[in-house]
């Protein structure tokens, strides 16, 4: 809802409030809208760590803290529910319109609400909506860069360590990274692994995807692989056992290796 007018500015119904609903609503958001100057929301946990030790850390942040920060959208939390009295008496008319409009509508499904929003939303703000005391439209459009950015800042991120064997556990999962990666990788380096969106997984590291193959099972252990370094070529003078991973292949469903897609720059 935007502050000033009282318009609805998006709506979406979802089946929970989750971090990846709350991913794709705002991803839709701002396509809409463009980027807004700040947002005013509560408390609810995928918005904000409800802790006490967050106070003295900024650094314990939500994946939706996180993302709005690197967009450079403000967020404002508020702490009460008075404090959102615009808004709640929003919910309040809603709840008692809308709910009767799609039954009249014959609305049964989620498919279907979101379609009827559609429609119903700009019929509800011609109705409701006032006129602000300034024009101004405090949205941006998101830079070209920032928009090819988009869907790894919106992505749930996590960090990981570089095992002594350059495998990577994630998940119950293991990732073997490939002998050749785009940039120099190290044993015991942290990495990004990034859950996006449309279900893919990359591996972020000093702003590139590194390649690697899924693992059908735990990887045998190994102590230490006499190879300081994997980097963008073969390293002479050394070779993977007869029995590592880089001397095989895998057969995952009806997929042997899972080939990455040419190691991508981004911008962190």
């Amino acid at each position: 809802m935007d502050d000033a007018t009282g318009k609805i500015t998006h709506g979406e119904f979802g089946y929970n409030e989750g971090v990846v609903a709350v991913f794709n609503f705002w991803l839709d958001y701002f396509k809409i809208n463009g980027l807004p100057l700040s947002v005013y929301l509560d408390k609810f946990s995928t918005y904000k760590i409800n802790h006490p030790k967050a106070v003295d850390n900024k650094e314990l942040m939500t994946q939706f803290q996180r993302a709005m920060s690197q967009v450079d959208v403000k967020l404002i939390t508020a702490h009460s529910p008075e404090a959102k009295g615009r808004i709640e008496r929003m919910f309040e008319t809603l709840q008692d319109r809308l709910v009767k409009e799609l039954r009249l509508a014959k609305v049964t499904t989620m498919e279907e609400a979101n379609k009827f929003l559609k429609n119903y939303i700009p019929k509800f703000n011609a109705k409701f909506a006032v006129v602000p005391n300034r024009k101004n439209n405090l949205h941006k459009k998101p830079t070209n860069e920032l928009t090819k950015r988009l869907s790894q800042i919106f992505s749930v991120q996590d960090r990981r360590i570089i095992n002594n064997d350059y495998t990577i556990m994630f998940k119950n999962r293991f990732y073997q990274l490939d002998e050749i990666q785009p940039v120099t990788v190290y044993k015991k380096d942290a990495v990004t692994m990034e859950e996006h969106l449309d279900g893919s997984l990359k591996i972020s590291y000093k702003n590139h995807y590194l390649n690697y193959t899924v693992l059908p099972k735990r990887p045998k252990k190994e102590i230490d692989i006499k190879l300081p370094a994997i980097t963008n070529r073969k390293v002479s003078g050394w070779k993977p056992p007869i029995d590592h991973p880089w001397r095989k292949s895998f057969s995952i469903g009806n997929k042997s290796k899972i080939n990455q897609p040419n190691p991508t720059k981004i911008n962190s």
